[in-house]
């Protein structure tokens, strides 16, 4: 139980830390946030968790693979944000992302690449 509560609180954390800078300076927390900073944590805990190598490198190939189709979100989210309330943006980045998941899991698996 105490491991579960460290690794709770560093990651917790981690998140807190980067809206902390994000309120002070819009650059430098997206530059933070766009670090794979949750992936390297996950792939740290597995490590110590004793996880095999095959199943951290596997998280490290689908994480890959699952950022890829988010990004339109990233561009739609400030263009909307500028024309509808926060909320309204939220969903509709929401769905455009699951809609771009699915295309491009369509899309990989004619590579041989099984995303869903």
């Amino acid at each position: 139980m105490p491991w579960i509560i460290f690794k709770y609180t560093i990651t917790a954390g981690l998140i807190v830390l980067i809206s902390e800078v994000a309120k002070r300076s819009d650059k430098l927390g997206g530059l933070i946030a766009a670090l794979p900073l949750v992936t390297v944590l996950t792939l740290i805990w597995l490590f110590v968790e004793n996880q095999s190598s095959e199943k951290i490198a596997n998280h490290a190939w689908y994480t890959f693979w699952y950022v890829v189709p988010t990004l339109p979100m990233f561009l739609l989210f400030p263009w909307l944000l500028k024309r509808v309330s926060f909320w309204s943006t939220m969903g509709i980045s929401i769905i455009v992302t699951l809609f771009s998941f699915y295309l491009f899991a369509k899309l990989v698996k004619s590579w041989g690449i099984e995303l869903i």
